[in-house]
């Protein structure tokens, strides 16, 4: 299987090079750098690490995963989407691969609860949001959901049926309930999580990122449920 990797990146220059060093070759071909409007030389740092970078100076974790979708190969088969901060495990990433492979999976992401998160790697706020969203996704969309990840792998034809739209924090549970309502095999393995390596983080770091988060996620879950409700 042709394997590429995306990740979005801002302001992530004292993590990045290691990160896209450590990403295991094969199975990956290439490696996807969104640079998000970063103004510390993550850029610079991704291509010396050997990835390709893309630009999209348009904040949002969404817009960068777009842009990063645009830039991939046409012959891409799957699709691996990570965190550029260190805090996801590049090591890990045959995991997720393995039960695509097998023909088990369709859409598989990295689940920090039922790895090891490390101190410190996720806040209260984010264990009990991330945990509320997880249970709704389970009850109200049936699809075996524990955590809300950024560390996951997809076919790349699921990814373009599935029509990804949002342009900020609702992009990871888009991706889960879009997989729910077209009954796409999904599937959850352990990896572990640690603090991020560089930079501040967009979404805990701040109070703004943190409401705009959640509200961005409860939104799209109160959404897609009350559309699942006329629908019937």
């Amino acid at each position: 299987m042709r394997v590429d990797v995306i990740i979005p990146a801002l302001n992530e220059a004292e993590s990045i090079g290691p990160v896209v060093r450590c990403i295991p070759r094969p199975p990956v071909r290439s490696v996807i750098v969104v640079d998000n409007g970063s103004t510390d030389g993550t850029a610079e740092r991704a291509q010396q690490a050997g990835a390709l970078v893309v630009r999209e100076p348009r904040r949002g974790y969404g817009r960068a995963c777009l842009a990063g979708i645009a830039a991939l190969p046409t012959d891409t088969d799957v699709v691996v989407f990570l965190d550029g901060d260190g805090s996801d495990d590049p090591a890990c990433l045959s995991r997720l691969l393995d039960p695509i492979i097998r023909n088990q999976a369709d859409l598989v992401v990295g689940s920090r609860l039922l790895g090891r998160t490390e101190p410190g790697a996720l806040t209260r706020v984010q264990k009990t949001g991330n945990q509320l969203a997880a249970l709704w996704l389970r009850r109200r969309f049936g699809i075996g959901v524990t955590d809300l990840g950024p560390f996951r792998a997809i076919r790349r034809p699921a990814l373009q049926a599935l029509r990804m739209r949002d342009r900020g924090y609702g992009w990871t549970v888009e991706m889960q309930i879009k997989a729910a309502r077209r009954g796409l095999r999904y599937q959850e393995v352990p990896v572990p999580y640690r603090p991020r390596r560089s930079g501040k983080s967009k979404v805990s770091g701040t109070f703004c990122g943190s409401f705009g988060a959640a509200f961005k996620i409860i939104a799209y879950l109160a959404w897609y449920d009350w559309m699942r409700g006329i629908a019937r």
